[in-house]
């Protein structure tokens, strides 16, 4: 079964992504026939959600959400609060079942509840997430990437320089030294990287490691051991598809490697117990769902090709958010780090446009982005490049280029990065994928998404039900041995009804496509190992 650790290669795999900016904690409810509901936690760095699915026709019956604050204490850094992450979960599952009560659903019928989260975030809060103590202060966890006492989200750079030391100590000075265990590249991406990071420029969190007062854990870890009773009988642990994102979990014996461990110089006995993704963990311990279980665990991108039904060999699904993240049933995954975060970038801090919704306007306008190319590597290119010095170009500008040619361009872009990556899958896999399955806020462009069929040269397929990554972990959560509400077998899957963009163009050769992909490939070497400390020689002017 999909969920099984013999599976996790499904997650894990040869092309990953760096650190995302968001904490989505889904807190998926289920619940017992004749309604079967499904809640779930989601957690990414900006909100923490709980919804609820109907566990018979995949329906979303209530959601509710509340918005986590993000601080940036420095360029690059991005910090949040634990704490506050795991207020907001309780706060999202009671007034989510307040709602179902308001619809007359008796929430006795909840059967379970699932977790879903952001995965490379390393937790380290202002609250210590002591073993023998209740009140939180230095939680580890892979899914804040905020330091400094808080945790460490997916896109915070600050890690560098660790990167780079681990790199020089590797043989031949090689990046994918620990890939044949791993899966990944040394990166700033990862959770063992930002944990190392930790001890060495933190001393509180040195010394409460040291003195065996801290446990170390994903998001997920620190949800499910917060709700299961922390420091009165929590259960510390964390599954398969976050454990693969840490750099100390080797894919093939499906647990904590002790050599990755001494390679990080991390001690195993701060590691949470590696689990299945879907099986019962233990029980809530409080508040209105006091004894459900909690019995499905995923990472956000594995969570969303569970619910995108990607359960045969080649299936594939992109999710177009922050960043862009590709996951295909075969083992591999691509990873952009740079989306959805364009058009904010051309909204807040060039104003270009005024909503995130003005942006398919100005490009449907123009048509065209007129020879302009937009490489939008603000905080450097992930898969296949994993080049983290490159920085952002948009080249190709005359007088008569204008914002309607920009905001096109930066269409492309995310259509030309996703390109690179799936050729890279093809390659690796040796399955050429025939449809892309796609989630996530960007799908609601509906030009981005004809670009995309375009420029992928293979029909693009998006579901009217967007909320997939919350619909796998309910899945998970449901399928469990001792919960057996959700039937996982191919006859009995949900139908989730589909928008399908088929190919505006000739794809014969697709060479036409690409020549305009290869041109962004041919002008991203330019921005790579762009100086970022104190230096006032731009990269160009060594070209």
């Amino acid at each position: 079964m999909f969920f099984c650790r013999p599976c996790v290669n499904l997650t894990a795999g040869v092309y990953n992504r760096f650190f995302t900016s968001s904490i989505v904690v889904i807190t998926c409810l289920l619940f017992a026939l004749p309604v079967c509901l499904s809640p779930l936690i989601c957690s990414s760095s900006t909100y923490n959600k709980t919804y609820v699915f109907n566990a018979k026709t995949a329906k979303l019956i209530s959601h509710h959400k509340v918005e986590i604050n993000q601080n940036f204490p420095k360029e690059g850094w991005v910090e949040e609060d634990p704490k506050e992450i795991i207020q907001s979960v309780y706060e999202c599952m009671e007034r989510t079942c307040e709602k179902l009560q308001q619809l007359n659903i008796d929430i006795s019928n909840i059967k379970a509840v699932g977790v879903t989260n952001q995965r490379e975030t390393t937790l380290i809060s202002k609250y210590t997430w002591y073993k023998h103590y209740n009140n939180p202060k230095l939680f580890l966890t892979i899914m804040c990437k905020l330091c400094s006492f808080l945790p460490v989200v997916w896109l915070d750079l600050r890690t560098q320089s660790t990167v780079e030391r681990l790199i020089n100590k590797a043989p031949g000075k090689n990046k994918n030294h620990l890939k044949h265990k791993t899966g990944l590249p040394i990166s700033t991406y990862f959770s063992a990287v930002k944990l190392r990071w930790l001890l060495d420029n933190v001393d509180e969190v040195r010394q409460a490691v040291m003195s065996e007062r801290a446990l170390f854990g994903t998001v997920d870890s620190w949800i499910i051991w917060c709700l299961t009773g922390g420091r009165n009988g929590g259960v510390h642990c964390t599954d398969v598809t976050n454990a693969s994102r840490t750099m100390l979990f080797n894919i093939h014996t499906m647990d904590w490697d002790p050599e990755l461990c001494r390679y990080f110089d991390i001690p195993m006995e701060i590691l949470p117990k590696v689990r299945s993704s879907s099986e019962i963990y233990g029980l809530v311990k409080s508040g209105s769902l006091t004894g459900v279980p909690i019995s499905g665990c995923l990472g956000d991108q594995s969570a969303a090709l569970v619910g995108q039904m990607c359960f045969g060999e080649g299936d594939a699904k992109n999710t177009y958010g922050t960043g862009c993240f590709l996951l295909r049933n075969t083992g591999t995954k691509g990873s952009v780090a740079i989306a959805g975060a364009v058009v904010r970038w051309l909204k807040d801090n060039m104003g270009i446009v005024q909503s995130s919704s003005e942006i398919e306007k100005l490009a449907a306008a123009a048509g065209t982005s007129y020879g302009c190319y937009f490489v939008p590597a603000f905080s450097g290119l992930y898969a296949p490049y994993w080049e983290p010095s490159a920085r952002g170009i948009i080249c190709g500008l005359t007088q008569f280029t204008n914002r309607n040619h920009l905001a096109f361009a930066a269409l492309e872009a995310v259509c030309f990065q996703t390109r690179e990556i799936l050729d890279a899958m093809n390659l690796d896999s040796g399955i050429p994928l025939t449809q892309l399955q796609v989630d996530g806020g960007m799908t609601s462009n509906r030009l981005l998404m004809q670009l995309q069929a375009d420029i992928l040269c293979m029909p693009v397929v998006r579901p009217t039900m967007s909320e997939t990554t919350a619909l796998g972990a309910a899945m998970a959560a449901g399928a469990a041995e001792g919960v057996d509400v959700w039937s996982l077998s191919p006859g009995h899957l949900p139908q989730v009804m589909c928008e399908k963009y088929e190919p505006q163009i000739n794809c014969e050769g697709t060479s036409s496509s690409f020549t305009i992909n290869q041109g962004v490939s041919n002008i991203q070497p330019v921005g790579r190992n762009w100086p970022t400390k104190g230096s006032n020689l731009a990269p160009g002017m060594n070209l």
